[in-house]
């Protein structure tokens, strides 16, 4: 039977055992293959073959020793991958998501429509990366977004996806989430209501028919719209039409915002391209990308998380 002194002796090693697998957890990177970027769900199991160790403190030991190999691979992957430094860990997603509004200067006529913004209003140190229409088909690229546990958000155009579904099938079975970008990436405005709708909700049927899932989130090809575009999209299911505070390419970023910087919450848009396109493959896009997002001691987060 333990005495006072020993019961206390082990609450002090567990609360220790549960600071250090906090703090572990939130500094350091998930596993690789994780795919989603979030820290591990809870202590595991000791490896078969292994004493198990009693009550709480064991498995907050199991835990810690879990962190502990998952941040050792995440920087093995960094360096396989060419990167600096480690992506660093996004903080837990809020338990209730911030509320999406407009963004002053991107308002149509008429309330009720799917908010349009660039930036999600968060103060989490997180921004969200996102990539469009689906022409480059780069294994490596899925490959190096698992083994780094980097979140993404695919908005794809089914005149380019087609050519093979199941790449972007496999993305989805890595946890990202595909989003719609129009069947044939047309300049809305120029369409008729019709031909919105068509382009819009026909896109909305077809990643329900490949994927299991309609969408609720759509990108307006080259970022432009009007009424009858955001009309047309909510009658098909968009709840939310995110665009893009900053762009990426293999050899440079650009900015919308007048200090050519990155905002807590900012949206940065990429496109599925390889060397025939830009200077670069999609890896040598990434590599970039994460450089920039990493020395200015941010995370990616997964936009579905907030929006």
């Amino acid at each position: 039977m333990l005495t006072k002194r020993g019961r206390r002796t082990r609450r002090s090693v567990g609360a220790v055992l549960l600071v250090a697998a906090l703090g572990s957890a939130c500094a350091g990177p998930s596993a690789a293959g994780g795919g989603a970027g979030g820290a591990p769900k809870g202590p595991a199991s000791p490896a078969a073959g292994q004493p198990r160790a009693e009550g709480a403190a064991g498995a907050l030991e199991a835990y810690v020793e879990r962190v502990r190999k998952q941040r050792a691979a995440r920087v093995l992957a960094a360096k396989k991958w060419g990167l600096d430094k480690p992506p660093l860990e996004a903080p837990a997603p809020p338990r209730v998501k911030p509320t999406i509004t407009t963004r002053k200067g991107f308002e149509t006529s008429g309330e009720g429509l799917p908010p349009v913004f660039t930036t999600v209003p968060t103060k989490d140190k997180v921004v969200f990366l996102t990539i469009d229409d689906g022409a480059e088909k780069d294994p490596e690229l899925l490959r190096m977004m698992t083994e780094l546990g980097i979140p993404y958000s695919a908005f794809l155009s089914d005149y380019l996806v087609k050519e093979d579904y199941g790449y972007f099938a496999k993305m989805q079975k890595a946890g990202v989430s595909l989003h719609n970008h129009t069947l044939n990436h047309r300049y809305l405005p120029g369409l008729s209501y019709a031909e919105q709708k068509r382009e819009i909700c026909g896109m909305q049927d077809t990643i329900e028919k490949r994927f299991g899932k309609r969408p609720p989130l759509f990108r307006p090809p080259y970022g432009n719209y009007n009424r009858n575009t955001l009309t047309a999209a909510k009658s098909c299911g968009v709840k939310a039409v995110p665009l893009w505070a900053s762009e990426a390419f293999p050899d440079r970023m650009e900015w919308r915002e007048w200090d050519r910087d990155l905002h807590p919450g900012d949206i940065v848009l990429t496109h599925f391209r390889g060397k025939a396109d830009w200077k670069g493959t999609m890896p040598d896009m990434i590599r970039r990308v994460m450089k920039t997002i990493t020395a200015k001691g941010y995370a990616v987060a997964k936009l579905e998380d907030y929006v």
